[in-house]
């Protein structure tokens, strides 16, 4: 055997090795999979809106903080199924925001179109308020997001809902045959009063 060819098997072996690690599967990055819809450059033309916010990206982070006499929304172009959707936000003590999903009417944005996966600190009834899914899952005792960034994951797969908040599980739920009609959809994120940013959203399909 030529110390060429045992140069060239070692080679080989080394880039086998970086691309495949030790366990024989291809390495991947904290981010690998994951769709990014946010990333504080990002421009919001890469949503469709409903409604008028001054949603704007300053200071690193997708944000607004005044609009009209309904809340507003940007709201993906593409539909998805079966997912993750994380995102780190920052909101003010009175925000009232949130992340919708599987919107069946896109240019229809509420808690009957879509799943709420919600930020409001200042609900009336805070069962259904931060780290709730309006409507489907309570929360209790509801966290707060007013004043520090957080951030939030909500995973639909099939009927089960959960999401997880500052690193908590607040929901677990199989939702009923009912809400099938909730099957797909964009993800839409909401102005609703005071101030929401946005720094980071990404979207896994599953």
């Amino acid at each position: 055997m030529t110390s060429h060819f045992v140069l060239r098997t070692a080679l080989l072996a080394t880039a086998a090795a970086t691309v495949f690690g030790l366990g024989g599967c291809a390495s991947a990055g904290p981010d690998a999979g994951w769709i990014t819809i946010v990333d504080g450059v990002k421009g919001i033309d890469q949503f469709n809106r409903v409604n008028q916010a001054n949603w704007s990206v300053a200071e690193g982070a997708v944000q607004a903080s005044s609009g009209g006499k309904d809340p507003a929304y940007l709201v993906t172009k593409e539909s998805y199924k079966d997912f993750t959707v994380r995102a780190e936000f920052w909101a003010s003590d009175d925000a009232n925001s949130g992340i919708f999903f599987r919107c069946n009417k896109p240019a229809v944005i509420d808690s009957n179109t879509c799943f709420e996966a919600n930020i409001f600190d200042q609900r009336p009834d805070p069962t259904y308020g931060t780290a709730a899914i309006v409507d489907v899952a309570k929360v209790v005792p509801m966290p707060k997001a007013g004043g520090k960034w957080n951030t939030m994951e909500v995973t639909a797969q099939g009927q089960r809902l959960t999401l997880t908040f500052n690193g908590v599980k607040t929901v677990d739920v199989t939702v009923p045959a009912t809400d099938a009609r909730l099957a797909a959809g964009p993800v839409a994120l909401q102005w609703g009063r005071g101030i929401i940013k946005f720094r980071k959203v990404q979207i896994k399909p599953a």
